[in-house]
């Protein structure tokens, strides 16, 4: 998430596994709703606590040197991240063994020396192949200052050891014959930090044509609780998803009700929102070319953009819930019967 003293107007940004038991048997029911709905309960519960936090610890480590763009400590996550997917058995976006989309240094307008790449996985559906259902994070952070690493556990290591764990989910779903009937493409973008370069970069330059997607859901900080919910933890902050969709914004409800019944909080989705959340994260850069978009986020903490966001302050069963939340929406929409349409307009 970008440090709001750093953004500028309207485009300016705030805003991984080990191997799971694939025994799990589904159950099936006699409609197709519910059992869409058991499927994803199914797949939904092989993601854990355990695994995300052995993830995180790594990904958010001193190894990491913050993960700052173009920076040395960055090229070692995306390392991570290409590794984990190919010990998964999920294949790049480009049908090879390459799972970076490059971005050259100037791209970034002087905010990056070096060049920077986006990491792209792929998971393709058994129906209707063509329609995309984009899961995004920022793979980046902001790096060390004064001697100090800036680990960014949640900011956005929570976002991107949920990319991962939903990426086996929905791969393990595949290989039992019970996968998406649309693709899901793992999009984990860089220069978030910079201003939401890596996912504007994918926006102008798409792998899968953007007429095609059906969706971006976005995960960035899922993995804290804020002032404003000490005493009521579980919540999950939904922003733009009603902006351009009224099917987004009911895949949502729905997932929520079927399975954890969280406070979903809309505060940050007012049009009128002081700090213009909406336009601040890296799903805007989907909604603005009118692809479908939601961004789920869990607020600001006392540790954001500090030495300090570590990951033995994330609170994994709540983060777990969240990303099962997420899995469960991006499971409905890749599933349902219809797409859903563009029938908003966006503000």
């Amino acid at each position: 998430m970008k440090n709001l003293l750093l953004a500028i107007p309207a485009l300016c940004a705030i805003a991984c596994g080990s191997q799971k038991d694939t025994t799990t048997t589904p159950t099936t029911n006699t409609t197709n709703s519910t059992t869409v709905t058991s499927l994803a309960t199914t797949y939904a519960n092989t993601i854990t606590a355990a695994e995300m936090k052995t993830d995180l610890y790594i990904y958010a480590s001193d190894e990491f040197e913050g993960r700052d763009t173009g920076e040395p400590g960055q090229k070692k996550a995306v390392e991570f991240l290409k590794k984990e997917y190919q010990k998964m058995g999920i294949p790049s976006a480009y049908g090879t063994d390459n799972y970076f989309q490059p971005i050259p240094a100037a791209y970034f307008e002087g905010k990056a020396k070096n060049d920077s790449e986006n990491v792209l996985a792929f998971i393709e559906g058994s129906e209707k192949p063509e329609e995309i259902i984009v899961l995004s994070a920022h793979l980046d952070h902001v790096g060390h200052h004064d001697g100090e690493i800036y680990n960014g556990a949640d900011d956005d290591g929570s976002g991107t050891v949920a990319l991962l764990e939903m990426a086996e989910a929905f791969h393990m779903a595949k290989k039992d014959g019970k996968g998406p009937k649309r693709s899901i493409l793992i999009l984990h973008v860089t220069g978030e930090e910079k201003g939401l370069f890596g996912s504007r970069f994918y926006s102008e330059n798409p792998v899968f044509p953007l007429a095609n997607t059906v969706a971006d859901i976005n995960v960035d900080m899922i993995g804290r609780v804020d002032p404003e919910h000490k005493d009521t933890p579980n919540y999950i902050y939904v922003i733009g998803a009603d902006r351009l969709s009224t099917g987004l914004d009911a895949a949502v409800t729905k997932a929520n009700k079927n399975l954890t019944d969280f406070k979903l909080d809309y505060k940050y989705n007012d049009r009128n929102d002081p700090q213009r959340i909406y336009y601040r994260s890296d799903h805007y850069n989907f909604a603005k070319n009118g692809v479908p978009s939601v961004f789920f986020f869990s607020g600001i903490h006392e540790d954001y953009h500090k030495p300090t966001d570590t990951p033995d302050k994330i609170d994994y069963p709540l983060m777990t819930q969240r990303t099962k939340l997420i899995f469960h929406t991006a499971w409905e929409l890749a599933n349902s019967d219809e797409r859903i349409k563009v029938d908003r307009d966006g503000k």
